[in-house]
């Protein structure tokens, strides 16, 4: 008899196996819990941001928004992170039609974009702090800009791990009623990531370029 984590064929595979047992429903109920609490931290982070932005001090070396962003850089961090959006969701496409093969190739595109944003925002900050001396402490707008894309930054970092750890671990299992939910879940949560990128990118990047 065969358990839950042996891999099953495409024929025996129902059409949506991340939801086709009471384990699978429960973690995707799970997850939601967690975004509601994620939601509220980001949005508690997001406040501050837009209370302490115009808040330099008396810093000697401290740079307006409207000159220290350069947009086209994170415009072209805006791109690599939505088209990671778009690949998992090809990613799923292929895991609900049972092409674990596929599957894979488009969470690795997903993993090799979603790198190339973390590259960028860590060369982002290096420019920001050796070019502008724009560092965590330098006034109460520095505190609150990398305190608030950091960890969204961390956030990058976590779901990268998250599915290159999948992907890892499920390499030779193939797709089945066990890991199928795990995949669904990460790949929700990197949706939810690229989704408050945009509220960054027009928070914090638009706005504070338009002053």
């Amino acid at each position: 008899m065969s358990t839950h984590e042996d891999v099953l064929s495409s024929e025996n595979l129902p059409h949506e196996p991340e939801k086709a047992t009471l384990e699978g429903k429960n973690k995707f109920l799970g997850f939601w819990f967690f975004l509601g609490g994620e939601t509220v931290l980001f949005a508690s982070l997001f406040g501050t941001y837009l209370a302490l932005k115009n808040s330099f001090g008396a810093a000697e070396h401290t740079t307006p928004s409207q000159e220290l962003f350069g947009l086209e850089l994170v415009f072209i961090m805006t791109m690599l992170l939505l088209t990671s959006s778009l690949t998992s969701v090809y990613a799923m496409y292929h895991m609900k039609n049972h092409d674990f093969k596929k599957m894979m190739v488009w969470l690795g595109i997903t993993v090799l974009l979603g790198a190339a944003f973390l590259g960028l925002e860590i060369y982002e900050f290096y420019h920001y702090v050796h070019h502008y001396h724009h560092t965590f402490t330098s006034s109460a707008f520095g505190s609150a800009f990398y305190t608030l894309v950091g960890f969204h930054g961390a956030h990058v970092a976590f779901g990268l791990l998250w599915i290159i750890t999948l992907m890892i671990r499920n390499a030779r299992r193939g797709l089945n009623l066990y890991n199928a939910p795990k995949f669904y879940v990460a790949s929700l949560y990197w949706h939810f990531i690229d989704v408050v990128w945009v509220f960054i990118f027009t928070v914090v990047y638009l706005m504070g370029k338009v002053g």
